[in-house]
C-alpha cells in the first residue's frame, strides 16, 4: 500500500489519536470539523505551523505504524525528524552486517551512487548539449571510492550549466527563496530515505561515505545524492511557472516527488515504495549477496520533474 504524505501548514490543529485514527482538530473556535486519517496510512507527516499541538499518544502511534514526522521551523524549512527506533525483526543482525561491511564494499557503493547522481544531473540538461555530454563523460570516469572527487567536479560544472542562463542563483546563506525551496525538497526526501532505512533494519548514522560525527543521518545522505537533481528539476519547474519561495504550491510540488514513478531493478512504482526496494538492495550488498546497488531511476514516461 502506498503511504500518504500529510502536511499541516494552513491551520493551527491539535493532533491526537482515537481508535488508531489520527484526528486533526482545529484549535480555532467555530472552525471546520475535525479531520481523521488512519494512522497506518500515514508515511510522512510534515508539520509547518508553529501553533500546532500534539498528544503524546498521537506521536507514538504514528511511530508504531512506521511513519516519519518532520517538524519545520519559522523559515518553513525542516528542523527536526522523528523516526521509529526499531521497526524490523532483524534490526540487530542487519546493523551488525552494516558495521562489518568492508571498506572495498563501501567504496564500490559510493562509486555507484556518485555515478547515478552525475547521470541524473546530466538528465536535467538539454539532450545533445556539450554540458550534458561532459557530465556523462565525468560519470563514466568515477572510480571506486571516487578518489579524484569527480562528484565535486561535476557539481561545479552542473550548477554553472544548469543555472547559468536562468534568473536565479543558489545562495550559500540559505535566505534566498530558491535556496529555501531546494533545501525543503532535499529535507523531505532525506526524511523519506531515513524512514526506508529504519524500516529495513539499518542504522542511519553509519554512512557509506558521509561520516560527520554530528550527523545522525549519514547513510540517508549517501542514498539521497542521486535524487538531489530531481529536486532541482522540480524547483526549476516551479520557478518557470512563477512560483517562488517555500509556499503551499511549491511544497505541494516537492512533496509530489515522492509519488513519482521510478524503476528500481526490474520493478516500477512510486518513489516512496522504490526507496524500500533500494534499502533492501543495500542490505544484500552489505551481506555480500549482491554487488550492484539498485538505485531508483525516474521512468521516462513519467515526464520531467516539473
Amino acid at each position: 500500500m502506498i503511504k500518504r504524505i500529510l502536511e499541516i501548514s494552513s491551520e493551527p490543529y491539535h493532533v491526537s489519536v482515537h481508535l488508531d485514527q489520527l484526528v486533526l482538530r482545529p484549535r480555532d473556535d467555530g472552525a471546520e470539523s475535525p479531520r481523521t486519517v488512519p494512522c497506518e496510512d500515514v508515511g510522512i507527516l510534515v508539520v509547518d505551523h508553529l501553533s500546532v499541538s500534539y498528544s503524546h499518544q498521537a506521536l507514538t502511534r504514528l511511530l508504531d505504524f512506521g511513519a516519519a514526522i518532520v517538524l519545520c521551523g519559522p523559515n518553513h524549512l525542516p528542523t527536526g525528524l522523528l523516526l521509529p527506533l526499531a521497526s524490523h525483526t532483524e534490526v540487530v543482525w542487519r546493523v551488525d552486517c552494516q558495521i562489518a561491511a568492508k571498506r572495498p564494499v563501501k567504496k564500490r557503493l559510493w562509486r555507484q551512487l556518485v555515478r547515478a547522481k552525475i547521470r541524473h544531473q546530466a538528465e536535467n540538461l538539454p539532450v545533445g548539449t556539450p554540458a550534458r555530454e561532459r557530465l556523462l563523460t565525468l560519470a563514466a570516469a568515477v572510480r571506486s571510492g571516487d578518489p579524484e572527487n569527480v562528484e565535486a567536479q561535476a557539481a561545479r560544472f552542473y550548477w554553472e550549466a544548469w543555472l547559468g542562463d536562468r534568473i536565479f542563483r543558489r545562495q550559500p546563506d540559505g535566505e534566498d527563496a530558491i535556496n529555501g525551496m531546494l533545501n525543503y525538497g532535499y529535507a523531505v526526501l532525506r526524511a523519506a530515505v531515513a524512514r526506508a532505512l529504519v524500516s529495513a533494519g539499518l542504522f542511519p548514522p553509519l554512512g557509506i561515505h558521509h561520516c560527520n560525527r554530528g550527523n545522525a543521518f549519514c547513510l540517508a545522505d549517501d542514498l539521497l545524492e542521486p535524487m538531489r537533481p530531481w529536486v532541482d528539476a522540480v524547483v526549476a519547474g516551479c520557478v518557470g511557472r512563477g512560483q517562488v519561495g517555500v509556499n503551499r504550491d511549491t511544497k505541494s510540488a516537492l512533496l509530489g516527488l515522492l509519488h513519482r514513478t521510478v524503476r528500481v531493478g526490474k520493478q516500477k512504482g512510486p518513489l516512496m515504495v522504490g526507496l524500500h526496494r533500494t534499502c533492501a538492495s543495500l542490505v544484500r550488498c552489505f551481506t555480500g549477496e549482491e554487488a550492484k546497488l539498485l538505485v531508483p531511476r525516474l521512468m521516462p514516461e513519467a515526464g520531467p520533474c516539473t
